[in-house]
């Protein structure tokens, strides 16, 4: 069961201003939705198998496979200015 300090905690939490008439009707309704809580913990889940989605759906991202690649150069020749294998480029400051 919530009490009204658990109540202002949670509010301070979440950033909430409660009003003295709101406290009471919140109070309320949060142990209302526990109790519904409280039904589902009463269910006979033993012998459910967990579900992970409810699909078949794959993953149909390609595997992250490391390689070697050497791209030294490559597009070297469509920028303007290199010097030593390096791109030139204008001062910034």
């Amino acid at each position: 069961m919530l009490t009204k300090k658990d109540l202002e905690h949670l509010a301070a939490l979440a950033r909430i201003d409660l009003k003295s008439g709101e406290e009471e009707k919140l109070l309320s309704d949060l142990q209302s939705i526990l109790g519904h809580f409280e039904e589902l913990q009463e269910v006979d889940t033993e012998k459910v198998e967990p579900m992970t989605g409810g699909t078949q759906l794959r993953s149909v991202v390609r595997e992250d496979v490391a390689g070697l690649t050497d791209d030294t150069g490559k597009g070297k020749d469509a920028f303007p200015d290199s010097n030593n294998g390096y791109l030139k480029v204008p001062p910034v400051f």
